[in-house]
């Protein structure tokens, strides 16, 4: 029996979605498992002070290029639409553009060094010696910033071109490199907390010399045709990477007082709160990548201006992002205790993690609605939408909802959180609704 060229139509679509989304769902695997690797190497060293001083200073230098994620979102979406448009000319432009706010941001990020590790000692009990070898990691990671942000640029040009598979590799090769060179750094010269920031330093070089040429290939580009700069087309990619910051600033803030917040209600609490938020990361493991899939195909779609086939990825990749969510739900209520005692041992952590595990059960069903429209948000570069959405869910509905469920303790943090999910998921799509660019024109 032969399928019929709807059937095999239907297959080749949804094999596009998985073409971007596998890649990058086993990118987002390897690097923790990687990291994994990385953290066991610094722990073996002699001393506890060596692993602590790297796990604040990755930690201080992680959130500062997690705030610049917006390189990586805006260049997606504007790289989508010109390769819908199929406009080499517009793909090099944005890819220079991009390129220079990495550049200009990473050195901003080097001259701000001073002002980094004064709120770090601000936020971190530190002292002594410690604190000299967290200081020592900072400023030299410090030196990967420009390298670390042009690596979201080129992430977000591949992913715009679909290239999902080059996008993974790079993600591994960051990891692999920064492994190896701890090997040699940390545990062959005995370079200790400096062997472990300078592997980092290296790493993210590599890549970033790796991902340059990459695309440069990809989109045949060569020093006698670079593109010179457009100020308009500068002025108006930086208004949407301000919106992104702002969404993700935000963002940051609802995810932090779940950790935050919940040291007033003991330290088990807090250890309880860490161990689920894991639970997040095992979720934004198949959300992102279907995320990454909507971010390209209905970008490509609106550099196409085809809305019959912007609504049609709308709805494939719709279904598979709630499949992913009704699987994750399934997996929490049905072992989600075992994971929790994969995570950690200690008898009390356990009882009080398994306590909040009902919340988890329900986030994914809530929150896989507002990973979508991020991606959807994100390939028709609805910047603006994105913030206001975000701004409205963290200020109209997070905070209240956190300010009036006080006498729950944790259970009501817990629900601000599902209903700041749910929040956003519904804004986002009352938007899309009202601004109609997934209607039916005709």
């Amino acid at each position: 029996m032969t399928l019929s060229a709807w059937q095999r139509f239907w297959l080749a679509d949804h094999r596009r979605i998985f073409a971007i989304a596998l890649p990058m769902i086993i990118s987002n695997i390897a690097a923790p498992m990687l990291g994994l690797i990385d953290t066991a190497i610094i722990g073996h060293l002699p001393e506890a002070i060596y692993l602590s001083a790297v796990a604040v200073g990755a930690m201080a230098i992680n959130f500062v290029y997690l705030l610049a994620i917006f390189l990586r979102m805006s260049t997606t979406g504007v790289i989508a639409q010109a390769y819908g448009e199929q406009s080499q000319t517009q793909q090099h432009r944005h890819w220079n553009h991009g390129l220079i706010f990495a550049v200009v941001l990473g050195v901003v990020i080097i001259a701000a060094l001073p002002l980094i590790l004064w709120i770090l000692w601000h936020l971190v009990d530190l002292e002594g010696r410690v604190q000299e070898l967290t200081a020592q990691y900072i400023q030299i990671r410090i030196w990967g910033a420009p390298a670390a942000l042009i690596n979201l640029v080129v992430l977000g040009v591949l992913l715009g071109r679909q290239q999902a598979k080059a996008a993974m590799l790079l993600v591994i090769f960051t990891n692999a490199v920064n492994v190896v060179g701890d090997v040699i750094l940390i545990i062959g010269l005995d370079l200790h907390v400096v062997g472990a920031a300078y592997a980092s330093l290296i790493a993210e070089w590599s890549t970033a010399l790796l991902g340059f040429f990459l695309v440069n290939r990809s989109l045949q580009l060569r020093w006698r045709n670079w593109p010179s700069i457009r100020w308009g087309e500068t002025f108006a990619l930086a208004r949407m990477n301000r919106d992104i910051f702002i969404r993700s600033l935000l963002l940051q803030f609802c995810i932090a007082m779940m950790t935050a917040y919940a040291t007033y209600y003991g330290s088990t609490t807090v250890a309880a709160n860490a161990v689920l938020m894991q639970f997040l990361v095992l979720i934004s493991l198949g959300l992102d990548g279907i995320a990454y899939s909507v971010e390209a195909l209905i970008g490509q779609a609106k550099g196409q201006r085809n809305q019959p086939r912007m609504r049609m990825w709308f709805q494939a990749c719709m279904v598979w992002s709630l499949f992913f969510a009704i699987l994750y739900s399934l997996l929490f209520w049905l072992a989600g205790d075992h994971v929790i005692q994969l995570i950690t041992n200690i008898p009390e952590v356990i009882e009080t993690a398994n306590l909040y595990l009902p919340w988890l059960v329900l986030l994914p069903l809530v929150a896989h609605w507002s990973y979508f429209f991020d991606g959807v948000f994100i390939g028709l570069s609805a910047s603006k939408a994105m913030r206001n959405t975000m701004a409205w869910a963290t200020l109209g509905v997070f905070i209240p909802v956190w300010w009036l469920t006080q006498p729950l303790e944790n259970h009501g943090l817990w629900f601000a959180l599902v209903c700041f999910m749910g929040a956003r998921g519904i804004a986002q799509a009352i938007w899309i609704q009202r601004s109609g660019v997934l209607r039916d024109q005709t």
